[in-house]
């Protein structure tokens, strides 16, 4: 996997900010929230990784390059 330059993650925090919600459309975990599962972004690492509480429980993170979410617009 590689890491996300300075530039994208900047770009990144813009789109997925705190509060920001989101839906998991792709997680290569076995235990991923089912596809569809709906969270809360809590930010962005230095990695690039979208760091998200999802309604359901839980709070893994949708790597960069690996997983899969969408903003949500309500």
């Amino acid at each position: 996997m590689r890491l996300p330059d300075r530039e994208t993650i900047a770009q990144m925090r813009e789109v997925y900010r705190p509060g920001t919600r989101v839906e998991l459309l792709r997680m290569d975990d076995p235990q991923a929230p089912p596809i569809g599962t709906r969270g809360t972004v809590r930010g962005v690492d230095d990695s690039g990784s979208v760091m998200v509480a999802w309604d359901g429980g839980g709070s893994l993170h949708v790597l960069y390059g690996v997983d899969e979410c969408r903003k949500v617009v309500e």
